[in-house]
């Protein structure tokens, strides 16, 4: 890790936070429970015990590894439902096959991005490649699930494949940061992700010893995440770690540092920072089901359970 990458970042185009912004505070850091998804891979639920009102519009963001795995263990999900919202699935080592109950889907590696709006609803698996199951290998994600306001939850479902080549690449003032910008705006810049709700999505990964101050949306939300090392949050230099969330406080620049030592894992901090407009409506979660009131869940279920969210494509590899 990380996937995509540059020789020399002081190539990049360079973003600056205004020196006049409001710096804002590490509020509270919390530490990802581990637990296993699917068929039983690993991952760490990054935003447990986080207040809803702090993630609106995210709903949940799972870190899927870092495992590696030996030869016939990697595992993926069976086919299952969505509705009412969208999956964001990073993988940043490792590969992953999508296929949907619309003949949506595609294999996604080593920095692509896969963003699903699930709308209406449909059917879905992910899976390992036969190739990775026998040989095994390095696997590493992230997959963020995105809320949708009322008005488009029932929007048709849609995919887009962001390939690892098609990220925005940035840097910090003095290049000691590496930024990719998979959706949103900063400082002007703007990630290739088309989305619904307003949000910011980036991988940074900080040298040791280096800080970055970044502008940020001041009626967005702020979160940061970390994949691996160590550094501190906010002016206050709040520590974080890898397997670690921060929940910022409102202000217009956000601030990360690293520590001047990181592990030997990773010579860098590697950390997500998220943002968003948060959609200030109800929110009612049952599994892999989002919607605005418990009435809408139970159709959802009710609709699953008819057909209606689509069926497992008959040619499918992947078993019904």
């Amino acid at each position: 890790m990380p996937a995509v990458t540059v020789e020399n970042p002081l190539t990049l185009p360079r973003v600056t936070a205004p020196a006049d912004g409001k710096p804002r505070q590490a509020l509270a850091v919390s530490t990802a429970p581990s637990g296993l998804e699917g068929e039983g891979f690993p991952v760490r639920r990054a935003f447990a015990g986080i207040d809803y009102r702090h993630l609106d519009p995210f709903i949940m963001m799972d870190q899927m590894g870092e495992v590696d795995y030996a030869a016939g263990e990697p595992k993926g999900t069976p086919w299952h439902p969505h509705r009412g919202f969208e999956t964001v699935t990073y993988i940043m080592d490792g590969t992953f096959i999508h296929q949907d109950s619309h003949g949506g889907g595609g294999t996604i590696t080593n920095g692509d991005t896969q963003w699903m709006t699930a709308g209406s609803g449909l059917l879905h698996i992910e899976t390992p490649p036969e190739s990775l199951v026998l040989s095994g290998g390095l696997f590493h994600g992230l997959q963020l699930w995105v809320n949708l306001p009322k008005a488009d939850k029932m929007m048709p479902p849609k995919y887009q494949d962001i390939r690892a080549g098609g990220l925005k690449l940035l840097t910090s003032a003095d290049g000691g940061a590496l930024i990719r910008l998979i959706a949103g705006d900063i400082g002007g810049h703007a990630g290739p992700g088309s989305t619904h709700t307003p949000i910011t999505m980036t991988h940074v990964s900080l040298n040791a010893g280096a800080s970055v101050t970044l502008p940020w949306r001041a009626d967005f939300n702020a979160l940061a995440y970390g994949l691996a090392g160590t550094g501190f949050a906010g002016p206050q230099s709040r520590p974080f770690a890898m397997g670690q969330a921060v929940v910022f406080g409102p202000g217009d620049t956000l601030t990360v540092r690293a520590a001047d030592t990181q592990d030997s894992r990773s010579a860098n901090f590697e950390f997500v920072l998220l943002g968003g407009l948060p959609i200030r409506e109800p929110m009612m979660q049952y599994g892999p089901f989002v919607m605005n009131t418990h009435a809408e869940l139970a159709q959802a279920f009710d609709d699953f359970q008819a057909g209606r969210l689509g069926t497992i494509p008959a040619d499918s590899p992947y078993g019904r």
